[in-house]
């Protein structure tokens, strides 16, 4: 009886480790890092990137809700961005809310994409959806990626499929850093 009692006690764990998502425990080691900032340094980038390079980076999750987190991007002291991921049912959506520094919406805000499938703990990947496709046609063949190790990294990543188009920036789990300004147009 009791080894039946344990078996039956151990194949129900199983089934509940199982029954988490990729997508389930990627949000859970995302909403550990709420609170907190990190800074960041360019892994990969376009040879000609003005943007980035030399400027400091940091990432703030800034923002967790049950179904939604928004993580502010800064660079240098640009605080235009934010990356909003929303959890729906079985997927991540991705989006790039971009602000001037009036608060008001950039022309070219909320691109993104949702997951495809459920992902795994440590990665989501985010195809650009439609809505990003009429926004900018030349992103249709966009593809973002977050990659979590936890405790030690968070990385940021973009490719346009079919181009040399890439970007990626690694974030140090490892060292976390006073909380910046909040971003442009930014309401609690």
């Amino acid at each position: 009886m009791k080894k039946f009692t344990l078996y039956l006690v151990c194949m129900l764990l199983a089934f509940l480790v199982k029954a988490q998502s990729g997508q389930e425990l990627f949000w859970s080691e995302l909403k550990k890092l709420c609170g907190k900032t990190f800074e960041g340094k360019v892994v990969t980038a376009p040879p000609n990137d003005t943007a980035f390079a030399n400027k400091k980076l940091q990432m703030h999750v800034r923002a967790c809700e049950e179904e939604r987190i928004r993580i502010p991007f800064h660079v240098g002291t640009n605080y235009s961005r934010t990356w909003v991921l929303t959890k729906t049912t079985d997927r991540i959506l991705l989006k790039h809310d971009h602000r001037h520094e009036d608060g008001s919406a950039d022309r070219v805000t909320m691109y993104g994409g949702l997951s495809t499938n459920t992902g795994t703990n440590t990665m989501q990947v985010f195809p650009a959806d439609q809505e990003t496709v009429n926004l900018l046609p030349r992103a249709a063949n966009n593809v973002w990626w977050i990659s979590i190790v936890p405790g030690q990294s968070f990385t940021y990543n973009l490719r346009g499929i079919g181009s040399e188009r890439q970007f990626s920036i690694a974030f140090d789990l490892t060292k976390e850093i006073p909380s910046s300004p909040a971003p442009w147009g930014w309401k609690d």
